[in-house]
């Protein structure tokens, strides 16, 4: 348990730690490449170090020097592990690695903590059922521990209803070793990190847009050729500092090196509509993706806003703290068409109504996301994080706002994404 009490200012320059997602795709595309691949400034947290791991099991020779990464591909030629493997709390790593396990001929069981155990694994088991491979789990393979045998896949044409990236990302590897095409459809278009970085490999695929939305296809028996990955700053993790900066009369903040990938800033563009002060400075692409340093100042009062099912992609893991940001606005904000916070690594909308309203905030709850009435303050309180990472983040910035004193019950759990958060704010914060 931590104590956090309020906060004079915020001022300064921050790198937080590399976006998670890309971590976890560099390593994995690594992996599959023919060759040597370099990974510059990777993140090491418990859900990257847990795909790791699982590489590591399978044969795979993975170098550390300092916060970079060698890694020697097996172009898809892994050895079967001898053990179970463990996802720990990741679901990027478990979804992701079934798309990988299902091309090897070989019998592989995966799992994870008792959070990722509640999570539904049936969206990426069907279709990979689909395409050949043989799967099965408890409830019939929607949820962890999942044996896997693969092998002699076929393309197949998914429709990505709930837009989920996870789910792309692991039919595309899979499709990858399978005979014939794999396209993928999704009305709206999800994090596309898989794509970009699969480009940077020399994968070739077609993305287009279609009648029912967003289209990838790729040919079957491609290679990956080794090249050299940068890992830019967490958009998700940058979030909280800026919140806390907009938020924080006489705040100034420079958030260096942030990914600006137009499907995961969705949060920094809902702030601007918001009135927020924010800056793309110093913009620039490396390794397929568009980075920036984010410039943002005290605010003042901002005003409401909606998020609408469409905007939900974009800022699927910032809207814990948008919620917090909610809270202070002027007049009454929505979000709806969230239903995939239920299914995260707690209930995250139950989790932001049951501590906003601890807090003092005035907030509804829906089935589908939640509606926030702004209050000129909120009170300290017991905050209940279920072990959320996000959680545990969001409510530590509305702690460093509120009045009185406030206390984290699972602090620890921000080393799912940000080891070291704690530190982070400590080189940033005036009291």
């Amino acid at each position: 348990m931590i104590s956090i009490r309020k906060v004079k200012s915020v001022k300064g320059e921050l790198r937080v730690p590399s976006d998670k997602s890309i971590s976890h795709r560099a390593v994995i595309f690594s992996a599959l490449a023919e060759g040597e691949s370099y990974v510059r400034e990777w993140l090491s947290s418990e859900d990257t170090l847990a795909t790791l791991n699982i590489l590591q099991s399978m044969g795979v020779e993975i170098y550390k020097e300092g916060s970079n990464l060698r890694i020697i591909g097996k172009n898809y030629n892994f050895i079967e592990p001898k053990n179970v493997l463990d996802a720990k709390n990741s679901g990027t790593t478990a979804r992701l690695m079934l798309g990988v396990l299902s091309t090897q001929p070989f019998f592989s069981v995966i799992t994870g903590d008792e959070s990722l155990r509640r999570r539904p694994m049936l969206r990426v088991v069907e279709p990979l059922r689909q395409m050949g491979a043989f799967l099965d789990g408890r409830e019939s393979g929607n949820k962890l521990p999942i044996c896997v045998r693969g092998g002699n896949l076929t393309g197949i044409y998914f429709f990505n209803k709930k837009a989920s990236a996870q789910v792309k990302s692991a039919l595309l590897l899979a499709g990858l070793r399978a005979k014939g095409d794999t396209e993928i459809v999704e009305p709206i278009l999800s994090r596309d990190h898989t794509e970009r970085m699969l480009k940077a490999f020399g994968v070739d695929m077609l993305q287009m847009e279609g009648k029912d939305g967003h289209i990838v296809k790729l040919k079957g028996h491609q290679k990956l050729q080794a090249t050299e990955i940068y890992c830019p700053a967490d958009p998700s993790s940058a979030s909280f500092f800026a919140a806390l900066a907009l938020l924080k009369e006489g705040s100034e903040l420079l958030l260096k090196d942030v990914l600006v990938n137009p499907t995961r800033d969705g949060f920094f563009r809902k702030l601007i509509e918001m009135g927020a002060h924010i800056k793309y400075e110093n913009l620039r692409e490396i390794s397929n993706e568009p980075i920036a340093d984010i410039y943002v100042k005290y605010s003042g009062k901002l005003r409401a806003v909606e998020v609408l099912p469409e905007d939900v992609p974009s800022m699927i893991d910032e809207l814990p703290i948008l919620a917090i940001v909610m809270t202070f606005a002027d007049g009454i904000s929505r979000v709806r068409g969230a239903q995939e916070l239920r299914v995260k690594e707690s209930d995250r909308i139950r989790a932001i109504v049951e501590n906003l309203r601890a807090m003092g905030a005035k907030i509804e709850e829906y089935e589908d996301g939640f509606e926030i009435e702004g209050v000129e303050s909120l009170h300290g309180s017991y905050i209940k994080t279920y072990g959320d990472h996000r959680i545990a983040m969001a409510f530590s910035i509305a702690g460093l706002l509120a009045e009185g004193e406030t206390l984290i019950d699972n602090e620890e759990c921000v080393a799912v994404s940000y080891p070291s958060f704690y530190e982070d704010l400590k080189k940033v914060c005036i009291q």
